[in-house]
């Protein structure tokens, strides 16, 4: 049976139509037709001239822009554009396959849509743009500039994860050419956000100038990744430039998917609406925070996974805690509205988070996700989804709202061959590396290991990814393990932490006895860890490739 797969609202894309089909087409709500086979291709195949008589009969328009398997040109790509630009819409497009006609329309709007966005579409509809992601990217054409930089190890992301690791590798292998691809000015320290929030830090202090930051004797290659090769041992720029590589480690973070909160991102900033999980917006959070002596505040938090999954709660024990100290805090409904049904994951820290919910009277909203916001009249729509009742909507007004975005892999990621069907980076779990390419590793937030997504698990893994690289290229197999360590400092009050450490299966990992700090409970040297050990541990260790503490775990090697 011939299936019409849609790629875009005024195009799909099918195998092999016959002239019997095109009164149904037609009565699908069908304009036009484009052929992209040339007759006599298969034995079995109606002429175009049947094609467009039956077309005609049906009232549909029809076009013929034949295409020789596997030799689409660029030539081809326009024409199919033009046609597309002339003809009414809905227009299906069909050859053998649909192959080819999905290829003449990704190269047709390549002009116009981020190769991400193209990579999606099609991939949706069941078809692989990896032969021609390298045109996509080049707008359409076909590259003429060959002259391709390489390098021995390529590191995509610039962040926490990537510099560290380039640190770490650097320090094992001074001569290894080590590039990292990102193309941002600035770096920030994000663990600090949730204390600019609080108006512990301030935002200034969270943020570096990349270059500062690239260790020495690493290329920085200030651009934006596109789409990837792994066959061909390719990162594919946006602009088309092409980075060889013999190892690839992939460590861009995630991102924050503030449009999938209907009329979010209009209201971002402004109407008592503010996320720490932005670097501009963290100090509205505190002013909101420093400001308020009445109503309800609400603080959201999505399904999972997210980038440290304490950061809603600790936006809420901070306000709390500031309005308890000024005395205004029974003038103050606080709600936390949870996607998920746990206050926290690891059961072992829930009893002394629970006494400060109840410390601050804060209500607990669970199975409840924001799905909307209307800012001018502050008010927030959250889907309830319990396991025992049908899926209900429920609006809930506020004075201000700690909003937690959605959080995905990056759109290059998630239609890259790296990714699994989820969208995350598949590899190992314990070596890190990627289960079907043995030259391609990832850490941090983007990889789909089931830790929890922090700066400390990141910090981690960055010794394991640096030591099984190092051992590969020396010959040997990866011999370095990461159990899934992750790290929450949960902020319960100003002065106190309940430090969270665990790894794969919520198993505790403390890094310090009991006697010294007691992660199940809260303590003021937790406290200061986090205020003032912890952002120079990341500035002057971490990003230096200083292993302190996280020396990783070995096997043997063969």
């Amino acid at each position: 049976m011939t299936t019409f797969k849609a790629i875009t609202a005024g195009l799909s894309v099918s195998e092999q139509i016959t002239p019997a089909m095109l009164r149904d087409i037609a009565d699908q709500g069908y304009k036009a037709v484009i052929c992209n086979r040339p007759d006599g291709e298969g034995m079995d195949q109606p002429t175009f001239d049947e094609i467009e008589a039956a077309a005609r009969a049906a009232g549909l328009q029809a076009r013929y822009l034949p295409i020789t398997q596997g030799k689409v040109t660029d030539e081809d790509a326009a024409a199919f554009g033009a046609m597309m630009q002339e003809l009414p819409k809905p227009v299906l497009a069909f050859c053998r396959s649909g192959m080819r006609s999905a290829t003449l329309w990704s190269l047709s709007v390549a002009k116009e849509k981020s190769v991400a966005d193209i990579l999606a579409a099609t991939k949706a509809a069941g078809y692989d743009m990896g032969g021609v992601v390298r045109r996509i990217a080049n707008g359409g054409k076909t590259p003429t500039d060959r002259a391709d930089a390489s390098y021995q190890v390529v590191i995509v992301g610039g962040g926490a994860a990537g510099i560290s690791v380039a640190a770490s590798l650097k320090a094992r292998k001074p001569e290894v050419e080590i590039a990292i691809i990102d193309p941002a000015d600035i770096h920030y320290y994000q663990p600090g956000w949730t204390m600019v929030g609080g108006g512990v830090f301030e935002a200034a202090s969270t943020a570096r100038t990349m270059g500062s930051l690239i260790p020495a004797g690493v290329h920085w290659i200030k651009a934006a990744v596109a789409a990837f090769e792994p066959e061909n041992n390719a990162v594919i720029l946006d602009g088309c430039r092409v980075v060889k590589y013999d190892r690839l480690i992939v460590c861009p973070g995630l991102k924050l998917d503030w449009h999938k909160v209907e009329g979010l991102v209009d209201t971002l900033g402004k109407n008592g609406v503010t996320s720490n999980y932005r670097y501009d917006l963290a100090p509205y959070t505190w002013k909101l925070v420093s400001e308020m002596k009445e109503g309800r505040a609400l603080f959201t938090q999505p399904p999972m996974p997210i980038k440290c999954a304490g950061a809603p709660q600790k936006a809420m024990y901070l306000s709390g805690d500031h309005w308890t100290r000024t005395g205004v805090l029974k003038n103050i409904d606080i709600q936390f509205h949870n996607a998920g049904g746990v206050l926290f994951g690891v059961k072992d820290y829930v009893p002394s988070l629970m006494k400060y919910i109840e410390r601050y009277n804060a209500h607990l909203n669970f199975f409840s996700n924001l799905v909307a916001v209307d800012g001018e009249a502050r008010t927030a729509y959250f889907e309830v989804k319990t396991p025992e009742e049908p899926v209900r909507q429920v609006a809930v007004e506020f004075d201000m709202m700690h909003v937690t975005p959605p959080q995905t892999a990056p759109d290059f990621i998630r239609v890259s061959p790296l990714a699994d069907a989820a969208g995350w980076v598949d590899v190992d779990q314990a070596t890190l590396r990627h289960k079907r390419y043995d030259n391609v590793w990832s850490l941090g937030d983007v990889m789909n290991a089931p830790n929890a997504k922090t700066a400390a698990a990141a910090r981690m893994q960055a010794p394991v990814v640096a030591e099984n690289v190092a051992a590969d290229i020396d010959g040997l197999s990866a011999h370095a393990i990461y159990n899934g360590y992750g790290s929450c400092p949960l902020t319960v009050e100003r002065g106190k932490i309940v430090l969270a450490e665990f790894g794969y299966g919520g198993a505790l990992l403390p890094s310090f006895p009991k006697w010294v700090i007691d992660g199940t409970k809260p303590s003021r040297a937790a406290w200061l860890l986090k205020e003032q050990v912890l952002p120079p541990v990341y500035w002057r260790a971490m990003l230096k490739g200083k292993e302190w503490m996280v020396k990783p775990e070995t096997v043997a090697a063969s």
